[in-house]
């Protein structure tokens, strides 16, 4: 037998988003489910044939390779459809779920062990503790594991039993149609076990809200919108399971004098008229402080000069960016009679 097009078992464009197909696959898998089309032969293949395409187009490199080869090209790389309902029912138990309501029979259990929830914290700094690099010690508000029962929910001396209803398992099985499914189980939850007498402090969670103060090293190049990862510093884990992580977003305020670009940075500094005409030694402010740097005659407004390697350090440790002095004339707006009398006279000998 042929197969058809997969895009046109979808009915959607070659061009269609993942979120496209998925919507049509739903679609789909309602209208043909066994359940409800008992003993539908046709309805049946159409299921198998919709879960088919769907598996396909909604992965990037086996679309790509159907875009690019069509079915042969699956073929050589092993795939060769579904051979069943288990088979369809352990890849989208993700789907079933969301429109059907139970899982297939190789749903996880939820007494595997589950990492912790990821944590966000924003952080300001100054200019000049992004350039130099700064420690600083952060509140961070969590969860952590109840003290009093370490984390097992129960009362002190208690211990949680069995589940009655899943018998511990974390699952019940229930008919849909001709086919067992499992899903989990309303009393326990997927964990298996029920606490008859709760921590009075966690209320049964295992888990208590906590103020800790995390050290934070943030290297010297930071800038707005970096992000620092502290490992183990989120959520405690599920059933064993790991710690999640702290993720700190930087925010830098902006400077005085100073103007970041990547890793260079600009600054303004005015001289006078006769400065620039006949050269001077000026000082100029850079991240270490004041230095001089000599202008030398007949400099114009607008003149740039770069000082290398007094910007940004490099953040990966290596190298750093220059700083850019940009330089403009200072016009006087009053001028002494003796002052007006020598410009003017200036201005004669430039003529003459």
């Amino acid at each position: 037998m042929v197969k058809r097009c997969y895009y046109e078992v979808l009915s959607v464009e070659r061009d269609a988003t993942d979120e496209e197909i998925k919507k049509s696959y739903r679609k789909l898998a309602m209208q043909y489910h066994p359940d409800r089309n008992p003993g539908d032969r046709e309805a049946e293949e159409k299921f198998k044939e919709a879960a088919e395409a769907y598996e396909v187009l909604c992965d990037p490199e086996k679309r790509g390779i159907y875009d690019r080869y069509g079915h042969e090209g699956l073929n050589g790389v092993g795939f060769r459809g579904f051979s069943g309902f288990e088979d369809i029912f352990s890849s989208f138990g993700d789907i079933f779920e969301d429109v059907f309501g139970f899982r297939g029979a190789r749903s996880r259990s939820r007494t595997a062990p589950r990492s912790g929830a990821d944590l966000r914290y924003d952080l300001t700094i100054s200019f000049m503790e992004a350039a130099n690099g700064v420690s600083k010690d952060i509140d961070v508000e969590k969860y952590v594991l109840c003290g009093d029962c370490d984390g097992q929910g129960t009362a002190p001396g208690t211990e949680p039993s069995r589940c009655p209803r899943c018998q511990g398992r974390g699952q019940v099985t229930q008919t849909k149609g001709f086919f067992t499914l499992s899903s989990t189980c309303p009393q326990c939850h997927g964990q298996g076990r029920v606490i008859a007498d709760p921590c009075g402090t966690c209320q049964g969670t295992g888990r208590v809200k906590s103020l800790k103060v995390v050290n934070l090293r943030v290297p010297a190049g930071v800038d707005t919108g970096s992000r620092l990862r502290l490992r183990n510093e989120g959520e405690p884990g599920e059933n064993g399971g790991p710690n999640g992580d702290l993720y700190v977003f930087i925010y830098v305020e902006p400077h005085e004098l100073f103007e970041r670009r990547d890793n260079d940075i600009y600054c303004r500094v005015s001289i006078s008229f006769a400065q620039a005409a006949l050269g001077a030694t000026v000082e100029v402010p850079t991240l270490a402080g004041m230095e001089k740097m000599k202008i030398p005659k007949g400099t114009q407004g607008g003149k740039s000069f770069r000082l290398k390697g007094k910007g940004i350090p490099n953040i990966r440790g290596y190298g750093r960016g220059d700083e850019i002095i940009e330089l403009a004339i200072r016009v006087p707006t009053k001028l002494s009679r003796r002052q007006e009398e020598l410009l003017r006279e200036f201005e004669r000998l430039e003529e003459g």
